[in-house]
């Protein structure tokens, strides 16, 4: 499991004081430029559904790049490359996870656009009648939604400051606060089709910085790959144990059933993300849902082996004790790789810090807005749509632009005011809320006729209750250097993460839920044929 954590320091300024102004005004150039092509990509239509799923309308090729780019956050970029370049084969092991989680939603994703249902509440009303399944629903999106936003924004905050060579905690918190503005305009304004193109775009973008900056740092070791790992060997900070598991410090000593727990919540929770169930549901038909999902394998396995070795490639040419001075995670990674790989005197390294620069701005932008526009059409679509009296579609839309703006506004509260404390857990806590209570949830829906309404709610508030103990209970929050509180003990749970039991308490509250008819009131056919009529 990757740490989201943040913690940098003044020990490098990877941009010089020569090549910052330059840098800044080629990046706040850059901001202008994408907030401007957001408005001008901003729907005009007054259909809900337009701006939902964009009418269904997206080919299988550019629904399948979109799809793609929203595997691209700032959290994988800077995380993953990090965890790499100080932990090695842990690091390794997570990029693994992330890939085999497109696989978990290629198996599903026929299924998700057949329902024709968009939202978790759609989704969890197939075999469950009434507002409970949907205010379930509601629930469980917003626990998988705020920890996420948390984290994005922070680390947008600590990057813009580690850029501007300011690396205090108030730079940090100042430099959240304007980007989480920025991308709240953004995100405002936003419809699923608007930031396809932009998700769509990043994908190259992406693949072709990672690839240069890779390319450069095989230069320096004569083109030979297994020089660049022997040097990253080397350079790392345990050479002996830096190809093995367990040099990562949360995994130390809890044995390999915490892996396994990591594992199954990386994989099942990333899969099951509100967005990424809505860019599925975008597609055309079945069909096309399957084919937008296996070319994003493509792409996103690409991305990873890029990731991976930009990873090594850090750790070759820079070092992991000063990656690690830097940010105690290695999340200064890609922009350290970027500025190392070139002379200091060299223009092209002020334009590939720039870039690196904009791409990590793009990630973020994309991530939270697509986090955040799934969930606001979750909480409007299920809960103000369907509570006194009918929204008409103007009335809607002001709805879904309101939920996004609220969204933004506490998650950037949060992110500021949280921002000195070691959140790492917020990530797992929510990756594993959407393992335990959409997973379990969907695969009885699509597979198990018997799966009713009781076992529905059984199953996501029992699954959510044993997620928020179990993390609270874990090493995360307590009892460890790196947990929450330190100081304190009450980490009577071992492991990292509740994916190991949670999951499948998950599948068995369900099915003992199921176990007893449903009332009257929650005839399951009649609420999913008017659900489909709905759309």
């Amino acid at each position: 499991m990757i740490t989201p954590l943040l913690l940098s320091s003044d020990l490098l300024d990877p941009v010089g004081s020569a090549a910052r102004a330059p840098v800044i005004s080629a990046f706040l150039v850059f901001i202008g430029l994408c907030l401007l092509w957001v408005f001008t990509l901003a729907s005009q239509d007054d259909r809900p559904e337009s701006l939902y799923v964009a009418d269904r309308s997206l080919s299988p090729v550019f629904n399948g790049f979109a799809l793609a780019g929203e595997f691209i956050t700032v959290v994988t970029l800077f995380a993953v490359s990090g965890a790499i370049a100080l932990f090695g084969y842990d690091g390794f092991a997570s990029a693994v996870d992330s890939v085999l989680a497109l696989g978990v939603l290629l198996l599903l994703a026929r299924k998700i656009r057949a329902s024709g249902h968009y939202t978790l509440g759609g989704l969890f009303s197939l075999r469950a009648a009434g507002q409970g399944p949907r205010t379930a629903a509601a629930v469980v999106t917003l626990v998988i939604t705020i920890p996420l936003l948390i984290v994005q924004l922070r680390a947008a905050g600590i990057s813009a400051a580690l850029l501007i060579g300011m690396s205090s905690e108030t730079a940090q918190v100042v430099c959240t606060v304007l980007l989480g503005c920025l991308i709240a305009c953004f995100a405002g304004v936003a419809d699923l089709k608007g930031t396809s193109f932009v998700q769509a775009l990043k994908v190259p973008v992406t693949l072709v910085t990672l690839a240069v900056v890779t390319l450069l740092a095989l230069r320096k070791f004569s083109w030979s790959p297994g020089a660049l790992l022997s040097a990253a060997v080397e350079q790392s900070t345990d050479p002996d144990a830096y190809l093995r598991r367990g040099l990562w410090a949360h995994t130390v000593g809890l044995g390999p059933l915490n892996t396994i727990s990591d594992h199954i919540i990386v994989i099942l929770g990333t899969a099951m993300m509100p967005h990424l169930i809505l860019r599925v549901a975008a597609s055309r038909s079945g069909w096309y849902a399957r084919r937008s999902t296996s070319i994003a394998v493509g792409l996103t396995g690409a991305f990873y082996l890029l990731l991976i070795t930009s990873g090594f490639a850090a750790a070759a040419v820079v070092g992991s004790s000063v990656i690690g001075g830097v940010d105690a995670n290695g999340q200064s990674a890609p922009i350290v790789l970027a500025s190392g790989v070139l002379g200091h005197a060299s223009m092209a390294r002020v334009v590939l810090i720039t870039v690196m620069a904009c791409v990590a701005f793009l990630a973020v932008l994309t991530a939270v807005t697509s986090v955040t526009f799934a969930a606001a059409v979750s909480l409007t679509r299920d809960v103000l749509a369907r509570t006194g009296r009918p929204l008409t579609n103007l009335g809607e839309i002001r709805a879904l632009r309101s939920v996004v703006v609220a969204l933004c506004v506490a998650g950037l509260t949060l992110s500021a005011a949280l921002h000195r404390y070691p959140v790492e857990f917020l990530v797992a806590f929510s990756l594993s809320v959407a393992a335990t209570c959409v997973f379990p949830a969907l695969v009885y829906s699509f597979y198990w006729p018997g799966f009713n309404h009781r076992g529905l709610l059984w199953s996501v508030y029992g699954g959510l209750f044993l997620c928020a103990v179990l993390t609270v209970s874990s090493p995360t929050v307590s009892g460890t250097d790196y947990a929450l509180w330190p100081e304190a003990e009450f980490d009577w749970y071992p492991f990292h993460t509740p994916g190991l039991f949670s999951v499948p308490a998950a599948f068995l509250l369900g099915r003992l839920g199921s176990s007893k008819p449903n009332r009257p009131a929650e005839d399951a056919p009649r609420e999913a044929a008017s659900a489909r009529r709905k759309g």
